[in-house]
């Protein structure tokens, strides 16, 4: 799904959100220079994989917050992680660096990919990029939670 196609998909589903579009931005120190309506509800992305190739995981973190790999594997009983590859990326979601998001998950056909969500964003707004990095989508966390696992991918949300 692109842009367009999030939207309408959400839109679909009668899912109330706002857009930002703004200038392309690849990372949270670019983000921070674009003018936002919600700042405090922006999130950060990282796109991780086990060891052995053999799982993959979204982690998505209020946009000010650090994840330490090390720790989130004890808490969550992962094998030794590390950052996916562009290429893993773009196969198993169909996004580029500076576009990653939990909306990207509807775009993993296989349904592999599991999405873990800090609990910061408990009950409250949410902004990710529509699978698109010219634009943040600011929704409702339980709305994307609930797109998320109609689509059939795992959710955890969990203290990062």
């Amino acid at each position: 799904m692109n842009k367009k196609e999030i939207c309408e998909h959400l839109n679909n589903k009668g899912i109330q959100y706002e857009i930002t579009e703004h200038k392309a931005v690849y990372n949270m120190a670019e983000l921070s220079e674009v003018e936002l309506p919600y700042p405090e509800a922006d999130a950060k992305n990282l796109f991780i994989r086990d060891d052995k190739k053999r799982q993959y995981y979204l982690v998505t973190v209020r946009g000010d917050k650090r994840v330490d790999l090390k720790e989130f594997r004890k808490n969550n009983e992962t094998r030794p992680l590390s950052f996916a590859s562009e290429e893993d990326l773009f196969n198993l979601l169909k996004l580029t660096p500076g576009s990653v998001t939990p909306l990207g998950l509807l775009n993993d056909s296989d349904r592999s990919v599991i999405f873990y969500l800090d609990s910061d964003f408990h009950n409250g707004l949410i902004g990710c990029h529509p699978n698109d990095n010219t634009a943040t989508i600011w929704l409702n966390i339980n709305d994307l939670i609930s797109v998320i696992e109609e689509h059939g991918n795992i959710v955890h949300v969990v203290d990062i």
